[in-house]
């Protein structure tokens, strides 16, 4: 009996916080939608992030350099806005959100944020690493997502998929044939 007391006990405080408990599950998106829901899309280089505290979370704010616009109208630097982040002794992780490098340069879908600034569009879904060869010098993306599983809603299965050391210039040129045909639609 007391060792039912002190396992109940030694559970109370994690059934306290179970309803707090949240899961991320990303939604496979294609260029297209991505290119549809950004209000912006570029070429960044991450310069600085700050983490802070806002309504009892954690929230990033990251200031990127545009490097090139590919997509609407964008000044020389922009503050991208993502939940999580470290604050002090305290550290809060967002599945699904990107995370970015001092120095490192990628690809972003954009969307105003309400709180200011942008956000990215589908988190992960939404961010493309670039990365150079050095010994040829040639650039590539990759899709921050493509190393997450992603739910499938046409087999509601989860897959490992996206855009793996994609040649920079393919790459641009399919962004701006979704950007085209986006705009097109909405004529």
């Amino acid at each position: 009996m007391r060792k039912k007391i002190q396992l109940t006990l030694a559970l109370l405080p994690a059934l306290l916080f179970l309803p707090a408990i949240r899961a991320t599950t990303l939604a496979r998106l294609s260029l297209d939608q991505l290119a549809a829901g950004s209000d912006a899309v570029a070429r960044v280089r991450f310069a600085r992030a700050e983490s802070r505290w806002e309504n009892g979370s954690i929230w990033t704010v990251t200031t990127f350099d545009v490097v090139e616009t590919m997509k609407g109208q964008l000044s020389a630097q922009i503050e991208v806005r993502l939940p999580g982040g470290r604050v002090g002794h305290l550290t809060a992780t967002v599945e699904g959100t990107p995370k970015f490098n001092l120095g490192s340069e990628a690809v972003v879908f954009l969307q105003r944020s309400r709180a200011g600034g942008f956000t990215v569009a589908g988190w992960a879904e939404g961010s493309f690493r670039i990365s150079r060869d050095p010994r040829t010098g040639v650039e590539t993306v990759t899709q921050d997502s493509s190393a997450f599983a992603v739910f499938d809603t046409a087999t509601r299965t989860f897959h490992t998929e996206g855009i793996r050391r994609m040649p920079i210039g393919e790459f641009r040129a399919r962004i701006a044939a979704a950007v085209a045909r986006n705009e097109e639609k909405t004529r």
